[in-house]
């Protein structure tokens, strides 16, 4: 097979920077997160220093571990990679010890107990597949935008410990491309106008938008950007992965014609529906020599940035964005160019592209086009992330991306959505399948996610089935998930189980994708109207795929397994699934209300029309939202459940070392960083372009915004006389003046006073609330 090159290259990087082959990386790993067992661990590495040539290939060069009993009483893992001992160590926690580390809940590895127990026998595991492959190149503004370094201290070490060794890193780019465009020629404002704020550098760097609304890009982002990437890269490195470092992709300021009046380049296309002066951005012409000055010039000061600690590279240039021409010479003239230029700076580098435009814009990408496009890059010079691969493959009809290496990727959620769903048969048969395939060029699993939301499990099987040859079993899987999940209470009840075995079958089990084929956003979170909000189905979908009465089941049982063991309720992952699906409980209970409103408000329809039942039905959807609110803010998750944390977090970049807090341009920029948080997770644009896209179920959010747009639609349409067919253009206006008026709110300073740490006993006191309030939603009437 013609993988070696791709991993070899891979081998270059990691020697350079952790001396070959190590195992301090894992061994900090134990030190940080459980200190107490550091002396109960023994690792060895079974390829030497002298004959490492890659951490992965395929077949044999898969990832290999093996634990067992020590003489000297310790665990002893061994493996070919650090990141096999890693994904060893996990093994043996998960169980045997029964904990595991998570996104929000945190690290539950401390738990351990004192004496660890024996490992029966020696147990050998082998990954499936060279890569394990994290991150789209959104989740770094949807979830990881306000990330300090004790987040991806987290972040890092679950990668690790679930045998992620291919990451994407794209914290710092900025400093980099500045440096990049200043040496060219390019003034200071001729950079600043072209970046944009901290919530939407993504899709600057994927050349969608240009610019920034309500503010500049501060240049004391950039350093502080620049300086956690540097942390955050190393870890990768001393962990035992590669990381995925982006290059140039040829997006320049619009000027350029001005400095380089010789030099090809043209305006992509308009994206979102965003006003020119944020979006058809300048793309230099990657046949124009400029391109490769350029790109060398980035790649060499990234080097020196970061070391030489990778040869594979993110690049993409047609993200959404189609391109000047399909013409089939030019665009296989534009990647032949492109790998040129990444040669020139990188003899061994690799093309990573987001295999998302020939999804995303199939009309354009006919598969002569794809095969021209992917045909000027050698097939060891690329790999292709099929990023939907659950729900639409492309590795398929494109015939394993005329046979460029590929890996299987579940995308799952957009814009950070939070609905409870997932497709586990497909995450655990399909990707089996597509390996065993005779044309597949696959070589990898991979998580591509736009934001990191609930529904852990559905990311943890996907990685573990990474390690199993045959799809796994989903019944024990999920067993064995809630028992390492749970542990630290004094029992686990049997509801437990029953709870999460229930949401397996359904919830976690959709296989209509053609009702929607991602992570459902409610309609409350939606602006609201008479119509066009129920039964939406594609990336956001509103339709729900499972009876809303098995979910109130499954919540059943889980509240009767506290009320069963008391300390649950001192369990934060307890607390934290627990919220979450009362939260979508509550959620799904809005439909029936907003329907039975909709049609009692309806003065065309005689056999419903009731202005008193409207009336009563519009107050009871305002209290259901404020009940919600509650709900979350009670949680003890402000992580996940809170806008006001995420508030606080951007916020807290504004200040600088040696700043002081009231100084008032670090209290200016504090509030720029606020009006980007808010704005990303309501209007998405100056003007609501993508508004709600990537709305959450947050308290605070739900208070401040939901509830006061439903007032206003419940208000409008129990006074007016307007036929309700979705053209009602005063309540349009009058919401989206709210809107605009509510992104540049400042909850300033004191915002984190605003979201609620955990006080014991509120989340039971609260939901026990609630519950009373609307006993025939959680089915306790």
């Amino acid at each position: 097979m013609h993988f070696l090159k791709i991993a070899t290259s891979a081998a270059l990087a990691l020697s350079t920077l952790c001396g070959a082959q190590s195992t301090a990386g894992i061994k900090s790993l134990v030190q940080r997160r459980i200190p107490n067992h550091v002396h109960d661990f023994t690792f060895s590495l079974t390829t030497s220093p002298a004959t490492y040539a890659a951490p992965n290939t395929t077949g044999a060069q898969n990832d290999q571990y093996t634990v067992s009993n020590a003489a000297n009483g310790t665990i002893h893992i061994s493996g070919n990679t650090p990141i096999a001992l890693a994904s060893g160590l996990r093994w043996y926690l998960a169980s045997y010890v029964h904990v595991d580390i998570y996104w929000f809940i945190g690290s539950r590895l401390h738990l351990a107990p004192q004496n660890l127990p024996l490992v029966n026998g020696t147990y050998h595991g082998s990954s499936i597949v060279p890569w394990r492959y994290h991150f789209n190149t959104v989740t770094f503004s949807y979830t990881t935008a306000f990330w300090t370094w004790e987040d991806w201290e987290l972040e890092l070490d679950w990668l690790a410990l679930r045998g992620v060794n291919l990451p994407l890193a794209w914290n710092g780019y900025e400093k980099i491309l500045i440096d990049t465009f200043a040496e060219a020629g390019f003034e200071e404002a001729e950079i600043s106008s072209f970046l944009s704020g901290p919530a939407f550098q993504a899709w600057n760097r994927f050349g969608n938008i240009q610019g920034s609304w309500s503010g500049s890009l501060p240049m004391s982002w950039v350093n502080s950007q620049f300086a956690l990437q540097k942390q955050i890269v190393a870890r990768m490195v001393e962990l035992g992965m590669t990381p995925v470092l982006p290059a140039f992709t040829g997006f320049v300021p619009a000027s350029i014609g001005q400095h380089y009046p010789n030099a090809s380049f043209v305006n992509g296309s308009q994206w979102s529906g965003f006003p020119s002066q944020y979006t058809n951005d300048t793309f230099l012409e990657p046949f124009d020599p400029l391109f490769t000055t350029l790109q060398e010039s980035f790649i060499s000061k990234q080097v020196n940035a970061y070391g030489n600690v990778t040869n594979i590279y993110t690049l993409d240039q047609y993200n959404e964005n189609d391109p000047f021409s399909g013409e089939l010479n030019y665009l296989r003239n534009v990647t032949s160019n492109t790998i040129s230029s990444l040669k020139a700076a990188d003899p061994d580098a690799v093309w990573m592209l987001q295999g998302w435009l020939f999804y995303s814009s199939a009309t354009f990408w006919t598969n002569e086009r794809i095969e021209a496009y992917l045909g000027g890059v050698e097939d060891t010079d690329m790999i292709v992330l099929d990023l939907f691969s659950e729900s639409q493959p492309q590795w398929q009809r494109t015939n394993s991306y005329y046979s460029k290496p590929f890996i299987w990727c579940q995308l799952h959620g957009y814009g950070s959505n939070m609905g409870l769903y997932g497709q586990v048969e497909n995450v655990t048969i399909n990707p089996v399948e597509a390996l065993a395939n005779a044309t597949s060029t696959m070589l990898g699993l991979g998580l591509t996610m736009e934001g990191q939301e609930g529904n852990e499990i559905m990311y943890d099987i996907l990685l573990d089935q990474a390690w199993a040859s045959t799809p796994l079993d989903t019944k024990s899987y999920f067993h064995d998930w809630v028992r390492a999940r749970y542990h630290g209470s004094a029992t686990s009840p049997e509801g437990l189980y029953s709870a999460w075995d229930i949401m397996r079958s359904t919830v976690y089990n959709n296989t209509d994708i053609t009702l929607g084929n991602a992570v459902t956003k409610s309609i409350f979170e939606l602006s609201p109207n008479a119509t066009g909000l129920l039964n939406r189905t594609g990336h956001h979908p509103t339709t729900i795929r499972y009876d809303s009465g098995v979910l109130v089941k499954a919540w059943n049982h889980l509240y009767d397994a506290a009320a069963q063991e008391p300390s649950l309720w001192d369990n934060p992952a307890y607390t934290f699934d627990f919220t979450d699906v009362t939260r979508q409980v509550l959620a799904n209970a809005f439909y029936p209300l907003y329907t039975t409103f909709v049609a009692a408000a309806n003065s065309s329809v005689n056999s419903t029309y009731s202005p008193t039942t409207a009336a009563g039905t519009g107050q009871q959807m305002l209290a259901l939202l404020e009940d919600l609110d509650a709900v979350l803010a009670a949680s003890g998750h402000p992580e996940h459940f809170s806008l006001a944390y995420w508030i606080a977090q951007a916020r807290a970049w504004a200040s600088d070392s040696g700043s002081l807090v009231n100084d008032s341009s670090v209290m200016q920029t504090a509030d720029f960083y606020e009006y980007n948080a808010r704005n990303q997770v309501s209007l998405w644009g100056p003007t609501g372009q993508i508004s709600d896209y990537a709305s959450k179920q947050w308290s605070g959010l739900i208070s401040s915004y939901y509830v006061p747009r439903w007032t206003m639609f419940v208000d409008y349409t129990l006074n007016t006389t307007t036929a309700m067919n979705g053209a009602n253009a005063p309540l349009s206006g009058s919401l989206l003046a709210f809107e605009e008026a509510w992104q540049t709110e400042i909850w300033g300073e004191n915002v984190k006073e605003t979201y609620a740490m955990p006080v014991p006993g509120e989340l039971q006191s609260v939901v026990a609330r609630v519950v009373s309030t609307w006993p025939a939603v959680f089915g306790t009437a």
